[in-house]
């Protein structure tokens, strides 16, 4: 097996066994290093050939290996784990496909959306255990540094082994208190699969399963306005996918992506989600979001012109409820198309926030203003610094094309 087939595996299945491994044992950090190691494993053990299925093997795996480390740490007896069950043969570790592995993701989230964890933690170790993002891309999602971000998650799994914090979906009276990190959770997660308009990344495949989970919530707790929002924010979103990238394999622009070829489906179903949440709560910041995202959906054809006058318009009422660097951001992509680039390059240029240089739109929103100033110079060196950043296939090729076009 190729490298990159192993961390597909590996990454597809990391929220789930992480998950349900926490569950059993009631500890993250040794959850986290018996996955790690499980995976470790695998790449000897599936050199000739993959298991039918690989969850099924990484999890049995994982269980042993966190088994052994209770029995060494001398905790066992405490523990009151069962016998694990005897060695599997190499057929059995091959036909594994029979074991079933519970899907606790969500009953994780909850669990490190505890509001005994610190607000500024809760998101982010939600991130790192369930779905798998490295501690760098956390930290550039919330726009801190890297060492601040590690002390919070050590910080965070100290509280929740202290504080006995339980693994298990509390009753609907505490999902309230949560409810705020687990929407930042989804937002994030689908930020960095949304981020790969190709879907080949090593996120893509956290867009399906927004989907599936922002179903689940809308329909664990239908009267809260954010949680209809985001579902209908990803749907709008997902409903974009087919027109990202021409066929050539570069990234198309929003406002220059076909109508036509968005899916149908999914924008009638945002629509709903959105209608029901404008109803509770047209003001909550999240539902304002999501109208951007309608209005876009609104479009019928490349010949009627992009909504720029509008998007501008909502994202002025978004700043009122969320004003923070990135809404900003978003905002001056509109406010250059109405106001003049230079007003919008002046707004960017005085957002003072330190994670903006590792943000990598920050850079291409930057480039893409003072390349139409014509301050070529300017627009290569930010262009240099958002390809430094490592985006997908398709937003590379774009990126690049654009500097290329720079005279």
């Amino acid at each position: 097996m190729s490298t990159a087939q192993l961390d597909a595996v590996f990454r597809a299945a990391n929220g789930r066994i992480i998950a349900a491994l926490a569950a059993r044992f009631r500890n993250l950090d040794l959850a986290e290093d018996a996955f790690a190691e499980a995976c470790a494993r695998a790449v000897t053990a599936w050199a000739a050939e993959m298991p039918r299925d690989p969850a099924g093997w990484l999890y049995r795996v994982a269980e042993r290996v966190a088994l052994d480390q209770v029995r060494r740490a001398g905790t066992r007896a405490q523990a009151q784990l069962p016998e694990p069950d005897p060695e599997p043969t190499a057929e059995e570790l091959m036909m594994a496909d029979a074991r079933l592995i519970p899907d606790e993701r969500l009953q994780l989230i909850f669990v490190c959306c505890h509001p005994a964890i610190h607000p500024e933690a809760r998101a982010a170790l939600t991130l790192r255990l369930v779905c798998g993002l490295s501690t760098g891309e956390i930290a550039r999602a919330f726009l801190i540094s890297e060492p601040t971000l590690a002390q919070r998650l050590v910080r965070a799994k100290k509280k929740i082994a202290v504080a006995g914090i339980p693994f298990a979906v509390p009753g609907p009276d505490a999902w309230g208190e949560r409810l705020d990190a687990m929407l930042s959770t989804i937002e994030v997660a689908y930020a960095h699969a949304h981020a790969d308009g190709a879907g080949s990344g090593r996120h893509a495949d956290y867009a399906s399963e927004m989907l599936g989970i922002t179903a689940i919530l809308a329909r664990m707790i239908p009267g809260e306005a954010e949680v209809l929002a985001i579902a209908a924010t990803v749907r709008f979103a997902e409903a974009r996918r087919p027109a990202r990238v021409g066929d050539n394999g570069v990234m198309i622009p929003l406002s220059e992506q076909d109508p036509a070829r968005w899916d149908a489906t999914l924008i009638a179903e945002g629509r709903a989600y959105f209608a029901a949440a404008a109803r509770i709560a047209p003001h909550a910041p999240r539902v304002v979001s999501a109208l951007i995202h309608a209005e876009w959906c609104a479009r019928q054809s490349l010949a009627e012109p992009p909504p720029w006058a509008n998007i501008l318009t909502i994202y002025d009422a978004l700043l009122t409820v969320r004003d923070d660097a990135i809404t900003r951001l978003n905002r001056a992509v509109a406010l250059g198309e109405v106001a003049g680039h230079d007003v919008a390059l002046e707004e960017v240029d005085a957002l003072d926030v330190p994670g903006l240089a590792q943000f990598l739109p920050y850079h291409a929103v930057r480039a893409g203003l003072l390349y139409r100033l014509g301050l070529h110079a300017a627009a290569r060196e930010a262009y240099n610094a958002a390809l430094a950043l490592e985006p997908g296939e398709a937003e590379r090729q774009w990126l690049e094309r654009r500097r290329a076009e720079i005279s």
